[in-house]
């Protein structure tokens, strides 16, 4: 009875892991490295095939062709959000390893040695999120890694309980709770907890943990265009009103497939962008008329106030401010009586226009 209650809880845990992983990437949450998930994906299809070689009937079985199902769901939905970019040679030697056993399997029917190979590429995918995690936390904040890790220690209860002379089994599940284990540990223990991820909802929106005071200045509201931030409290012209945060990204890291209202990207420089936060500033909208404005002072990114801003008003920037060089467009339905109609490059802003935003401080040094 303990086995299978083990057991049970190594399917559950693994499946919400991948649930809430999906979600995070749904929810741009997370920055996965999709050069480990294209070799997670691999990895676990060999390791449910070769794991049903090596231990015909096994129980364990079906999480092991569980795991693979949704980390290929899960590795899709990374590419989809992603433009190519060549491997790295510490991503391309996982791959020959995953390829090495696949071909080891297929020629030589030797499911043995291509599970062990598999258990050596393993650490190794895991290295660029490691790199990713240990240089912004939030590229994996999700409570996905502890609830695989407690999946993983699950199945290898399971497996340590139903075990005579064989012993195969052991290395991979082994190895894969330690990779599990600390990225759970880089991105802080308290992860787990799904409302300390994903924060609490208000309609179809997500706020994180931090923001959770921001009530007290904001009012999250609905305009015409959808989702708005309004101002609870009153903010003088040139007041500090929020800071805009979010993963750096490069330039050829952005989604393909994303426009118009679910563009939560920001031009920081010529060749990066910041990322969603998943806070207030992410659904702060456009204005050709604004009442504030981003300025960059070297140590981060913020919105001023450029007007004196009353309780009750909608807050907003113009987002052309930060625009070089992207060939992004949007059409502006903003309504001001300015309305250019729409929202392009800093560059194609009329002079008088793009004077009159330097004299208020709010053109970032890369377009000076």
């Amino acid at each position: 009875m303990i086995t299978q209650a083990w057991w049970y809880a190594a399917i559950v845990c693994n499946i919400t892991a991948y649930l809430f992983y999906w979600l995070g990437i749904r929810r741009q949450m997370v920055r996965p490295n999709r050069a480990s998930w294209l070799i997670w994906s691999a990895a676990t299809a060999i390791e449910a095939m070769t794991y049903q070689a090596v231990n015909h009937g096994a129980a364990q079985n079906i999480i092991f062709a569980i795991s693979a199902m949704a980390c290929i769901l899960v590795t899709l939905a990374v590419w989809r959000q992603s433009e190519w970019q060549p491997p790295t040679r510490t991503e391309s030697l996982c791959m020959g390893l995953s390829l090495a056993a696949l071909v080891i399997w297929g020629v030589f029917q030797s499911a043995y040695w291509a599970h062990m190979l598999v258990v050596a590429a393993i650490p190794l995918s895991f290295i660029p999120t490691w790199q990713s995690a240990i240089a912004d936390r939030e590229h994996e904040r999700s409570p996905a890694w502890g609830l695989w890790t407690i999946g993983d220690l699950a199945t290898l209860l399971v497996i340590i309980a139903g075990l005579s002379d064989e012993r195969a089994e052991i290395p991979y599940i082994f190895v894969e709770l330690v990779c599990h284990a600390s990225m759970w540990f880089i991105i802080g223990l308290a992860t787990i907890n799904p409302w300390r991820s994903f924060g609490f909802s208000r309609g179809d929106f997500y706020i994180r943990e931090v923001d959770r005071a921001e009530p007290r200045i904001f009012a999250i509201g609905e305009n015409h265009l959808g989702k708005a931030v309004f101002s609870a409290v009153p903010f003088a012209a040139g007041d500090r009103i929020i800071e805009f945060q979010g993963p750096r990204l490069h330039k050829s890291q952005l989604p393909k497939r994303i426009s118009g209202q679910a563009d939560r990207y920001v031009q920081i420089d010529a060749d990066h962008y910041m990322g969603p936060s998943g806070g207030v500033d992410d659904l702060i909208n456009h204005s050709c008329d604004p009442n504030a404005g981003l300025r960059f002072d070297g140590q981060g990114v913020y919105l001023h106030a450029i007007r004196d801003i009353q309780p009750g008003d909608e807050i907003s920037w113009d987002y052309s401010t930060t625009l070089y060089e992207s060939r992004w467009r949007m059409d502006c339905e903003c309504r001001t009586h300015v309305c250019r109609g729409t929202i392009g490059d800093f560059a194609e802003l009329a002079d008088e226009l793009r004077e009159r935003y330097r004299g208020l401080g709010l053109v970032p040094p890369y377009l000076q």
